[in-house]
């Protein structure tokens, strides 16, 4: 198997593609990646900036380059001994006019290869949705938008389509003769019955009725295509045919004024595999699954062998030629059964690199039994991010922050209002489906005979509003204690919070736990797995758009934890308690992504790691927000007796200025610009007093009002003398926090992940601001100065980068030090034992130590933290003076003596009364070598 020694995260798009990709591979080998982790490469929705829309999973994306391009790139990784892990999308598709799998589905049928490939009810209880695929894609209500000719039909090449601006949905081949057919006598009057092109054409119409029928065989598809060409063929050559089909088009195409010249068209529509729709009908009549509660993303049923097959047709090719050598398997909890899946892809490739993207609760495991490496890294993230937090100032912080907001909803109670308030606005349409099958499953038993399907439907918004993950792994033949455990604690709270809803908890509890102590029929023993395993897809969507897309942006008492994976609620993680995650890493899943940054993250690493400092200075805090309250107050606006933006949104602003503040004024103006798009969508991301769906724009003319007078850099205001000073203060002793984190990241159990460009400071906002371009150039200037000078004179260049700070040279100097220590001593790091390190002195809770041994190498990360208990602004956490009696307690399986420092170069003797503030004497961290260590 190839395991990374450090991977580096490439976000692929029009603007960098495998050119541009290929030109920063030097960079990358000198910086110490061993694996670009690329981003999706298969054609997507034209103008995607992620490339998570696909349209052709078996295709490259043009826009990235040409075949030769990726041939060309793949060839210069192997050339230098590098290697590619690709991100692939097994969930979900684009539901888009590009997608053709899709587009044949919505012109064949059941005839259509790919019929069962999407995830749709074909046989909805609604009858206008039974043999249709809803499209919920229109503006506003289909009737209006019909009788206003926004709807409507064209004829090409192609076939027959209708349109809806960037829409075309294919008619299906029995609706040709409605169109072609009709008023078919005028025809006949201009050309003669016994005209050869006549029938010709009565022919083709003739052909294409009976290819539509219902026990056509799929091999007829060379015959569709070559009986549709034909037709196109008269229509280009024969005007007389053409200008026929014309102005029946334009018959069917009606006119504006005459709502019932629209009558043709309408009857056409409604005999049609897909229903258009106003986008909003989705929410509640939704009949196929989504990716999230995205309409236009429609997902896959990879669980069919089939499908998983077709759609990774590409990706396997490219396994077997060498070209990937891992993968990164998007949102796993959204497929059917992840497990079957994992061990279908292991089965074909024993020795792939896997890791998936898995949200994990902090006290939650990935399930044991799946057969990969490890997760994308969102649980690291959170572990190390909240060793940076202080626990002891959590009470202060929380009182200020609920004084200064006036927030007066529990924490606890946030996530279960704001997850049913996806199911509200979102999600009614799936809850509804899961009722369904739920009833259809009972209906026979006699303890379900009196469950009502509105019982049915509040017992199971209550459940999913108190689900503890993102979702449960229950199969047909698995039900693990975790899976257990969880569900009952949500039924315990869901009994808790609607008692009267008891009799429907208990009979939905027998089904989860597959207990059932009644009778089934085989047929109701399918539909009662296939209630678990669709309950089980929509409580993962729900936590990512009710938790992670919502509470995430209201509850803001310290947005350093408000990540991808965290608990807001959470204030900070002991050293016991990350000691202990990374024992068990290293024990079960040593090759788990190590991850600060990802294109999900909600800010940039170092932004993260600033605002954790606050933290640290909860009086402070509390003081200066006093101060920044009143100063900007008379900066808001006032409309019906409501302050905007509210104190919630403010407070959140504070916080978000402190981590992104940029480093050099020239980047003033940009960033004002940021903040104002950051702050429309967190407001929107919020739901509280606007939103995506419906946004309140005098609500957010006031956010952005507010911005604009707060940030005015032509003349500041006494804000921005108040603020600047602290956010410095805040800015300095976070760099301390990011170059322990980094350093932290490489030692560690795990692989070292690096998002593309937080080499240099990551002082970015969630996406889009994350996915920006990255100047290559400079960052590969830097590494090119840093490795000169390093082999010269080390010590003079840390002196030159400790000195100036500000442009990030300190950590892409780290990054490669604590790498190159990382690439030639492989064995150790991948492998090796994980020992924590105990401290003692003053200073003791200052310092994270651990150790990494196998055999006789070894090696101990020392890390400082809480440093404003420390130093004073401006000074360096160097030596005795600083450290005082502070040290390190070396167990026994750690020999003492001559050791080399990785990052400064020089030999250290470490003792068992050696003192940090030796070992940190010339930069503030240290990553020590020792025994058999190159």
């Amino acid at each position: 198997m190839n395991i990374p020694n450090a991977t580096y995260r490439i976000q692929f798009n029009a603007a960098f593609g495998f050119r541009q990709a290929e030109e920063i591979l030097d960079y990358l080998l000198g910086l110490g990646v061993s694996h670009i982790y690329a981003s999706p490469i298969f054609k997507a929705q034209k103008g995607s900036a992620h490339g998570y829309d696909v349209v052709d999973p078996n295709q490259l994306n043009p826009e990235l380059g040409s075949p030769e391009d990726f041939e060309a790139l793949v060839a210069q990784l192997r050339d230098k001994g590098m290697y590619w892990i690709q991100d692939i999308i097994p969930n979900h598709m684009a539901f888009a006019s590009s997608n053709r799998m899709l587009m044949d589905v919505l012109e064949n049928g059941r005839n259509s290869r790919y019929f069962d490939y999407f995830d749709i009810d074909w046989n909805h209880f609604y009858e206008d949705l039974k043999g249709k695929l809803l499209a919920p894609f229109l503006g506003r209500f289909y009737a209006e938008c019909l009788e206003q000719g926004e709807i409507y039909l064209t004829y090409a090449e192609s076939g027959l389509a209708v349109h809806y601006y960037d829409l075309s949905l294919p008619v299906k081949l029995g609706s040709y003769a409605r169109v072609f057919g009709y008023n078919l006598k005028s025809l006949e009057e201009k050309l003669g019955r016994n005209d050869p092109n006549l029938a010709k054409f009565l022919g083709i119409l003739h052909q294409l009725q009976g290819l539509s029928a219902e026990e056509a065989a799929n091999h007829q598809y060379n015959q569709i295509v070559h009986t549709k060409s034909l037709l196109w063929e008269l229509y280009v050559n024969h005007p007389q045919i053409k200008d026929f089909i014309d102005s029946n088009i334009a018959l069917f195409n009606g006119k504006k004024e005459e709502a019932e010249s629209f009558n043709k068209l309408d009857e056409l529509l409604f005999e049609q595999f897909f229903r258009l729709s106003f986008w909003k009908v989705a929410s509640e009549e939704i009949n196929y699954r989504r990716f999230f509660n995205i309409n236009g993303l429609i997902c896959l049923r990879s669980e069919k062998e089939p499908v998983f097959e077709c759609i990774h047709s590409f990706t396997f090719k490219k396994i077997s030629e060498g070209k990937f050598t891992g993968l990164r398997i998007d949102h796993i909890d959204g497929l059917y059964d992840p497990s079957t899946y994992l061990n279908r892809l292991r089965e074909k490739y024993p020795s792939l690199y896997i890791v998936v993207e898995k949200i994990l609760d902090p006290s939650e495991s990935l399930p044991s039994a799946w057969p990969i490496q490890g997760s994308s890294g969102y649980d690291f993230l959170n572990y190390l991010n909240g060793i940076f937090c202080k626990i002891e100032n959590e009470k202060e912080f929380t009182k200020t922050y609920y004084k200064f907001t006036g927030l007066l909803t529990s924490y606890e109670e946030l996530v279960s209002e704001k997850k049913r308030l996806i199911i509200g606005k979102h999600m009614a349409g799936n809850i509804d489906n899961l009722a369904h099958l739920l009833k259809q499953a009972a209906s026979s038993s006699r303890c379900g005979r009196d469950v009502t399907l509105y019982g049915l439907k509040r017992a199971l918004v209550e459940i999913m509003a108190f689900f503890p993950v993102y979702r449960t792994y229950i199969n047909a033949v698995t039900l693990s204690e975790s899976d257990r455990a969880y569900i009952k604690d949500a039924l315990l709270r869901a009994r808790t919070n609607s008692p009267a809803l008891e009799h429907e908890l208990n009979f939905i509890e027998k089904f989860l736990l597959l207990e059932l102590d009644f009778p089934l029929s085989a047929e109701q023993k399918e539909q009662l797995i296939e209630f678990v395993m669709r309950f089980q897809q929509f409580t993962a969507p729900l936590m990512a758009k009710g938790f992670e897309d919502t509470v995430l942006y209201i509850y803001n008492k310290l947005i350093s934890l408000n990540e991808v994976g965290g608990n807001p609620n959470r204030f900070g993680i002991s050293c016991s308690e990350f000691h202990a995650f990374n024992k068990n890493r290293a024990t079960h899943l040593p090759h788990s992504f190590n991850a600060t940054a990802t294109h999900d993250t909600k800010r940039g690493e170092d932004a993260r790691a600033r605002i954790s400092v606050l933290s640290e200075l909860p009086e402070e805090w509390k003081r200066n927000l006093g101060v920044y309250s009143r100063v900007n107050r008379p900066k808001k606006k006032i409309i019906d007796g409501r302050l905007m933006p509210d104190e919630n949104d403010e407070y959140r602003l504070y916080q978000t200025l402190i981590g992104a503040w940029p480093f050099y004024e020239s980047e003033h103006p940009g960033f004002k610009q940021r903040i104002k798009d950051f702050i429309i969508k967190a407001v929107r991301e919020a739901k509280v007093h606007t939103a995506w769906i419906k946004p309140d724009t005098q609500y957010e003319d006031a956010c952005l009002a507010f911005v604009e007078k707060m940030l005015d850099f032509s003349k500041p205001g006494r804000f921005l003398r108040e603020f600047t000073p602290f956010q410095k203060k805040i800015a300095f002793f976070g760099i301390f926090n990011s170059l322990s984190q980094v350093m932290i990241k490489i030692a560690a159990p795990g692989v070292p992940d690096f998002y593309q460009g937080s080499e240099l400071w990551d002082l970015s906002l969630v996406d889009p601001d994350n996915r920006r371009l990255v100047d290559f150039k400079k960052r590969k200037d830097f590494l090119d100065y840093i490795i000169a000078k390093s082999h010269t004179d080390i010590l003079g260049l840390i002196n030159e980068l400790l000195a100036a700070p500000q442009d990030g040279r300190i950590k892409l100097f780290l990054i490669h030090q604590a790498l190159k220590a990382r690439n030639q001593n492989c064995e150790l790091f991948k492998s090796g034992d994980y020992i924590p390190l105990d401290t003692e002195g003053r200073f003791a809770q200052n310092v994270i130590a651990f150790a990494r041994r196998k055999q006789d190498a070894w090696a101990i990360t020392i890390a400082p933290r809480f440093l404003v208990s420390l130093i004073k602004e401006g000074e360096l956490p160097f030596g005795r003076e600083k450290w005082d009696d502070t040290r390190i307690i070396f167990p026994e399986e750690i020999p003492l003596g001559s050791c080399k420092d990785a990052i400064s170069a020089e030999t250290v003797n470490i003792q068992n009364n050696t003192l940090v503030g030796d070992i940190l004497n010339r930069f503030p961290v240290s990553l020590l070598l020792g025994g058999s260590t190159q």
